[in-house]
């Protein structure tokens, strides 16, 4: 009975945060709802083929064809078998929750079993749990799809919590809990996530390196950090075949390095050393100024949703301009757009500020300078000498974009020293009487700015209209749009409009924090325990935080969940009609929309667009340099003859497009419908050329395609010369040579290929390393051609020619992973067999 009552308190803790989960998607989880939107639905049609294949095999396919003319799925389902067994623990830790209620539990959890390490007691790490899992930035991930960073960051705080069980002389339990929760945050797949997260595992390391200095206690440092590092080891090797996947793609996506020197010749500065530009790297910078939105989140209106539903700006808005309202959004920072801002909480910042004043010890240093260094690295462009400064000497950290994200690391530093700060104010009651003056300080420059941004809006946000939407007003003005007499007055207006927007919430700000001082001053007068105290400031923070992040993820953004029965993508009379041919493998091209930012025609199709963060880095520059612009011409063309391609000089209009085997265009019309047009230029599955060219850089190789056509002339780097075994110039040719595709599956493709006098072969296929062929079963090398394609020499005669993807690295890998996860396993066991022979014997005694 007494164990029992041990644990009890932790598992009505976790009961809780159950209960929270459901409570907070209360209609979405009962009615048997689901969220949508477009990274909800982005992956549909680009998983389709991957999971056809699943399906059909049994196996993973770690290749597609369904979008960007063929890819690695590295990056698109990161699952591998050696995974499996560590996919059932995750199960066994949420629970056996799904959706989103599960996501809110985990978020809870972790960060509750990470202030359990530092010996909070249970309550108060429960109020800790609700501090972190509640941001609002986490929530708007939730709505906005990005599922595997949720994950990832779920699983960082238990991870640095075995940071913590080390340094504290638990070397086993950390050990394993480290290693445990390393695995399932590597397993989450968003690197950028756990990188953000080394150096604070870093300084935090150094700051129990300083303790055990002054404490002379560095052999258990020594020993401490010892197990971490076997720790992270392991956790890394169970991962070993994603990680090392992950590298190897990185280098050929668009994560790295261009080979093209003209495109650096024209922006020098924008290129990194070895990763992505610049100006990508930054086009999601946080705003200097809207780093507000920590205390008070609408300093900059929310997210870009539509200006006319702030029920607050609408109340202020002169209805003559509502037309032009409807075309601005609530957002008015600097970034391109966001689905809403980072808040943390009125109160959390106040106790923040209030531990600075009240802790000591290199523990407060290192979370301080943890949260001013990502504050700093979010503004990005608003910042560029330290952004620069970490884009050129930083390793690996210009592989990442958007860099407004770095602020999860605020979002973490912020409520642990804001609990580690009101932990010494309950555990030591005294010290909040002798640094009352601090909490009057604290609330000052919390509540006090609040205050002042209610008061004095102006003085702090003067400008409410952002830089894009003040050139679109000017220039709709000079077209006529909006009459010249009128700017004056929407611009008026839209001020009032939006400084009522901020002044609601910095008033709503206030009041929270003057509720929390108030609950301070009554512990500290004796007038509530504890006890109460916390409960009081559990309720306070999850009022004040579940309030915000309704904003963003309501049950308006949930809707029916689409039925076995029924198509996800509804098939349209185009896409029947291009269904109908019979060929095994070819490309469609979808011009009814934007091509490169939706999945939908992967559904059906074998699509040359797709929607992909990471593609790979020279299919992006072919689409800049070939694809979008012979794009504008196909539709051109399309738009001459009335859909009869056959009237147009194909090979002379949009030769790369017809390399890349595209047999049919879907075109719009007025009404949203939508019309198949056939391709009769498309080079087919394969060829035999006429000419092969060697050139010396890839400038040449890229820019010659305009010069050539790909059809019968074949633009080869010199470095492939030894592969293919040709001579420059022209090959023989046989006019009634073939290729044809005999076999088709999405990692391998096998050909029928038929020429009297043999020669080079291009393939319409995406070249990718890691990829083999074989003729006539004996192997034999691929070279890369026009840019992106395969090609390979084939003698005279009739041969069978086969392509798979099964590259030997995976298997490699498989084989270190399988080994640590038993590790992982065995060092489990063995701790729980422990715990549970060390009751025994307290039992018997």
């Amino acid at each position: 009975m007494n164990k029992i009552k041990n644990y009890l308190p932790d598992a009505l803790a976790v009961v809780l945060f159950i209960a929270i989960g459901f409570l907070y998607f209360f209609q979405p989880v009962t009615e048997g709802l689901v969220l949508t939107g477009h990274d909800h639905s982005g992956g549909v049609g680009a998983g389709v083929e991957m999971q056809e294949y699943y399906q059909r095999t049994g196996e993973r396919t770690r290749w597609t064809n369904a979008l960007f003319s063929g890819m690695p799925t590295y990056q698109m389902a990161p699952s591998y078998d050696s995974t499996d067994t560590l996919v059932g623990l995750q199960k066994v830790y949420q629970l056996g929750l799904t959706g989103v209620a599960m996501y809110v539990f985990v978020m809870l959890l972790g960060f509750y079993i990470l202030l359990r390490a530092f010996d909070f007691k249970v309550w108060m790490a429960a109020l800790g749990a609700i501090l972190w899992a509640f941001s609002s930035y986490f929530f708007i991930i939730i709505g906005a799809g990005h599922i595997w960073k949720v994950m990832a960051l779920a699983y960082i705080p238990p991870t640095i919590a075995g940071l913590v069980l080390c340094y504290r002389g638990k070397y086993l339990w950390g050990g394993v809990v480290t290693a445990f929760f390393l695995a399932l945050q590597i397993m989450s797949n968003h690197v950028q996530m756990s990188y953000y997260f080394l150096p604070v595992m870093g300084l935090m390391a150094l700051a129990y390196l300083v303790q055990a200095v002054k404490e002379k206690k560095m052999a258990g440092w020594c020993k401490a950090t010892g197990m971490l590092i076997v720790a992270g080891l392991l956790g890394v090797a169970i991962n070993s075949s994603n990680l090392y996947h992950t590298y190897q793609y990185s280098k050929e996506s668009m994560r790295g390095k261009s080979e093209l020197a003209y495109k650096n010749k024209q922006d020098p500065g924008n290129q990194t050393k070895d990763g992505l530009e610049r100006d990508y790297i930054t086009q999601w910078s946080y705003g200097i100024g809207e780093t507000w939105s920590l205390l008070v989140p609408n300093v900059k209106g929310g997210a870009s949703l539509p200006l006319t539903a702030s029920e607050k700006a609408m109340e202020k808005a002169n209805p003559q301009y509502t037309p032009v309202y409807q075309a601005l959004t609530q957002y008015w920072g600097e970034q391109p757009g966001t689905s809403g801002p980072v808040y943390v909480g009125a109160f959390v910042m106040m106790l923040f500020v209030l531990s600075l004043f009240v802790l000591k010890g290199p523990m407060k240093w290192c979370l301080l300078a943890l949260t001013v260094l990502s504050v700093m690295l979010s503004w990005g462009r608003n910042f560029m000498g330290l952004t620069n400064l970490f884009l050129d000497y930083v390793p690996l950290y210009d592989k990442f974009r958007a860099v407004a994200s770095i602020l999860v690391v605020a979002e973490f530093t912020i409520p642990l020293l804001a609990m580690l700060g009101l932990k010494a104010l309950l555990e030591q009651p005294e010290l909040l009487k002798a640094k009352l003056k601090y909490v009057y300080a604290s609330f000052a420059l919390t509540g006090g700015f609040a205050l002042l941004f209610a008061l004095m809006p102006d003085v702090f946000f003067g400008n409410y209209i952002s830089t894009a939407e003040m050139s679109m007003l000017q220039d709709a003005t000079a077209k006529g749009y909006i009459p010249g007499d009128m700017l004056g007055g929407i611009l008026g207006n839209l001020h009032e409009m939006r400084k009522a927007v901020v002044v609601a919430d910095a008033w709503r700000s206030f009041i929270i924090i003057a509720i929390g001082l108030l609950l301070l001053l009554a512990y500290n007068a004796k007038k509530v325990s504890g006890g109460v105290l916390v409960s009081a400031v559990f309720v306070l923070c999850l009022f004040d935080l579940w309030q915000v992040d309704k904003r963003y993820l309501n049950d308006g953004m949930f809707s029916e969940p689409v039925s076995a029965a029924t198509n996800v993508v509804p098939k349209t009379p185009a896409d029947e009609f291009i269904l109908r041919d019979k060929d095994k493998d070819y490309r469609v091209m979808n011009l009814a929309g934007s091509p490169f930012n939706e999945n939908k025609t992967s559904y059906y199709h074998k699509s040359i667009g797709g929607y992909h963060a990471a593609k790979l880095r020279r299919y992006q520059e072919m689409i800049e340099e070939h694809i979008a612009p012979e794009m504008g011409k196909f539709a051109r063309a399309v738009a001459a003859v009335r859909g009869d391609l056959s009237k147009v000089d194909g090979d002379t209009i949009f030769p790369v497009l017809n390399m890349l085997n595209v047999k049919y265009a879907i075109m719009g019309q007025e009404g949203g419908q939508t019309f198949p047009v056939p391709n009769p230029h498309a080079n087919g599955n394969g060829w035999f050329v006429k000419e092969v060219r060697y050139v010396t850089s890839a400038d040449d190789e890229i820019l010659g395609l305009h010069r050539v056509n790909p059809k019968g002339i074949a633009l080869v780097a010199g470095k492939y010369k030894g592969i293919l075994g040709v001579a420059e110039g022209s090959q023989p040719v046989d006019s009634a040579a073939t290729v044809r595709l005999t076999s088709y599956d999405a990692n391998a493709l096998v050909y029928e290929v038929n020429s009297s006098k043999g020669g080079v072969v291009v393939f319409s296929e995406i070249y990718y390393p890691g990829w083999q062929a074989t003729v006539d079963g004996e192997p034999v090398e691929i070279a890369c051609a026009d840019y992106i394609l395969r090609a390979i020499k084939v003698a005279p005669g009739k041969h069978t020619v086969a392509f798979k993807f099964d590259p030997k690295s995976l298997h490699v890998t498989e084989t270190v992973a399988n080994v640590s996860l038993v590790l992982l396993m065995l060092g489990m066991l063995f701790l729980l067999g422990r715990e549970v022979w060390k009751r025994r014997k307290e039992t018997q005694k």
